[in-house]
């Protein structure tokens, strides 16, 4: 008997592992047909008299598809000698405890139990699509490499997201590919009407994109008054170990940014590309830039903050906008911040024995009190930015209240991935919240990509991985507001409640 069930976690393992092929960069989206139908099947057949088995046959699937795709985690640990011990751990722990969301939705499943084929499929698919809200929720959220990140190349499916955003489409994702197990199990000719109807919905879904992509290529294109010039750079993460001098950074920047004295240019430089200076320090350096910017040059980039209150100093990873003489213009501090990463979680316990946050060498990072569109006005330049600091761009559906911003920025240090397939799948993050938002996302990202997405999820310019260079941001179409910016996630809401009535009404009908 045990033998039997360490088989059957073994199955699920890889069933796991394979579904790990369709997240980016493979994207072959194809092969989850094939793994969550018999992901499906196998607990559909189950007897479920042993309930904690079928906690372990979701943990088991879970582990195989996080610990294939979210090793790149551990590559973190490798620059700080004090955490080096902890990389068999993380690439352990990490996926097994993300695997303990899909152990719960598969207990629950064989708690309600249903005997009707299509009920069930609808069931799968609602505990799924909620697990995984929960997931990029509770605690921080961790909502990475969702299942509807299988077509993250493909924006014409992705515009449905305008209107049922990322976690509504993820329901979706769910079914569609649990659906050609209603064909296997089929009971009845509604069984297969439901199949079908499934096969039928992605062809629907790119029909609307197609139409919206349309909707979007009519909207007359206008020339901006000023350029926003987006820096992709290559400099190596060692800077914040090795006591690298800020001028050769600096130089190094100014240098791939290219700067025009003729032209009005907003230029976005990446996160914590400037290693051990804060925001009120940056002005020392102003020399460095009086060969190359004038007065039509700002530049924006991430930068740590200090400040000091009566609890004591400090700190923050802030995103800061300076005129060409390097005057503060205007700051935002992160609100998102990442775990072990910006924080260390009971820091006074576990500083006793050595740890603390990965990228600064002090305390942890304080997180800002409110995320708010910046107005962006200075001689010639006028528009308003969201800003977004790395990290940040991960989150669908909590990032603002208010859509009166004409772009959404994120600025990224994507070398704590090293050269994994880490910082691919942190872009696609972009592609996703350009589409929710209707907004064009803006992205600076060293060790990572550099790109320009517009609304619609299209790249339209880009500086690829491992690369020095920029994109200039000259002209732009003014797009709606999309649904899911006015009503969020209250619609994912929706989609729960329209499942439930239809695990209802096929559990009452008799199939013919």
């Amino acid at each position: 008997m045990k033998k039997n069930i360490y088989l059957e976690l073994l199955y699920l393992f890889f069933l796991g592992v394979f579904s790990s092929l369709s997240l980016p960069p493979f994207n072959y989206f194809i092969i989850n047909f094939l793994t969550f139908s018999l992901l499906f099947i196998f607990l559909f057949k189950k007897n479920s008299y042993q309930k904690f088995n079928f906690f372990l046959y979701g943990w088991a699937f879970g582990f195989g598809y996080f610990i294939s795709n979210i090793y790149w985690i551990s590559i973190s640990l490798t620059f700080d000698e004090n955490f080096k011990a902890l990389i068999p751990l993380s690439l352990i722990l990490i996926p097994a405890f993300l695997a303990i969301f899909y152990g719960i939705l598969t207990y629950l499943f064989a708690i309600l139990r249903l005997k009707k084929i299509v009920s069930s499929f609808f069931l799968f698919s609602l505990l799924f699509g909620i697990v995984e809200f929960l997931r990029g929720s509770i605690l921080t959220g961790f909502p990475w490499n969702l299942i509807a990140f299988s077509f993250s190349n493909h924006p014409e499916l992705l515009s449905i997201m305008s209107i049922i955003g990322t976690f509504g489409f993820n329901l979706f994702c769910i079914s569609l590919f649990v659906s050609p197990s209603i064909f296997v199990l089929r009971d009845g000719r509604k069984d297969l009407i439901v199949c079908v109807l499934f096969l039928i919905l992605p062809i629907l879904f790119y029909m609307y994109g197609t139409i919206y992509e349309k909707k979007f290529l009519k909207i007359e294109e206008t020339n901006n008054n000023f350029t926003i010039r987006t820096i992709g750079s290559n400099i190596n993460l060692d800077r914040f170990y090795r006591d690298v001098d800020p001028t050769l950074i600096i130089n190094e920047l100014i240098k791939i940014s290219e700067p025009d004295s003729s032209k009005n240019i907003f230029f976005l430089w990446p996160e914590g590309i400037i290693p051990d200076i804060y925001q009120n320090e940056f002005v020392q350096y102003q020399y460095l830039f009086k060969d190359h910017f004038n007065s039509n040059h700002l530049l924006g980039l991430g930068i740590n903050k200090q400040s000091y209150d009566q609890s004591g100093v400090k700190f923050f990873n802030s995103f800061s906008i300076y005129d060409n003489n390097l005057n503060l213009l205007n700051s935002y501090d992160k609100i998102n911040l990442v775990p072990f990463g910006e924080f260390l979680p009971f820091e006074k316990i576990l500083r006793k024995i050595g740890l603390k946050n990965l990228t600064n060498n002090y305390q942890s990072y304080s997180k800002g009190q409110k995320r708010e569109a910046i107005q962006v006005n200075w001689e010639l330049f006028s528009f308003k930015i969201l800003p977004l600091i790395c990290y940040e761009i991960i989150y669908s559906g909590r990032l603002y209240s208010d859509q009166n911003f004409d772009y959404i920025i994120n600025v990224s240090e994507d070398g704590w991935f090293g050269s994994s397939i880490g910082p691919k799948q942190h872009f696609v993050h972009s592609i996703f919240r350009a589409i929710e938002s209707g907004k064009y996302v803006i992205r600076s990202a060293n060790n990572g990509m550099a790109a320009i997405v517009n609304p619609i999820g299209n790249i339209e310019g880009q500086v690829d991985f491992g690369k020095n260079g920029y994109v200039d941001f000259e002209k732009s179409r003014k797009f709606s507001p999309t649904v899911f910016s006015k009503y969020g996630n209250k619609i994912f809401l929706l989609i729960i409640l329209l499942y439930i009535f239809l695990i209802f009404s096929f559990n009452r009908i008799k199939n013919e």
